[in-house]
């Protein structure tokens, strides 16, 4: 029997929270794209690498936390 769309979007919900920190309001709002691209880049898709020092300290001047 095929699970119901609305478990498995509960349960997706619950793993974007513990995974990736969302709340259920950031979840609801992302488009699957969004919601694609975190995944794959938690999963270390082949030939993706992750940021390097001067990237990671470019994004933080530009979106700081504060």
């Amino acid at each position: 029997m095929s699970e119901r769309f609305a478990d498995a979007t509960v349960r997706l919900a619950g793993m974007a929270g513990l995974w990736f920190g969302w709340s259920p309001d950031a979840f609801w709002r992302a488009t699957p794209a969004e919601l694609g691209a975190l995944v794959k880049a938690a999963g270390g898709e082949a030939g993706t690498a992750p940021p390097d020092a001067g990237t990671l300290a470019r994004l933080m001047e530009a979106f700081p936390d504060g």
